[in-house]
């Protein structure tokens, strides 16, 4: 249970760091990134923490 809470913790942590980075790569006047590389693997990283933060907390159980 506890190794959940943590591994919930790093996706979280990771979400953040890499949606923040994503927004200030950005260019909201022409609506490009500026590393466009570098800004699709920041994507599928931060997709995939989105995935497994969605994906455990539904399995959550109070006891």
């Amino acid at each position: 249970m506890e190794n959940k809470n943590v591994l919930s913790f790093s996706f979280t942590i990771v979400a953040i760091i890499l949606g923040v980075t994503l927004f200030k790569q950005f260019d909201f006047e022409s609506l490009t990134f500026k590393n466009t590389g570098l800004a699709i693997v920041y994507m599928i990283t931060f997709g995939f923490s989105i995935y497994f933060l969605v994906k455990n907390s539904g399995k959550r159980v109070e006891k």
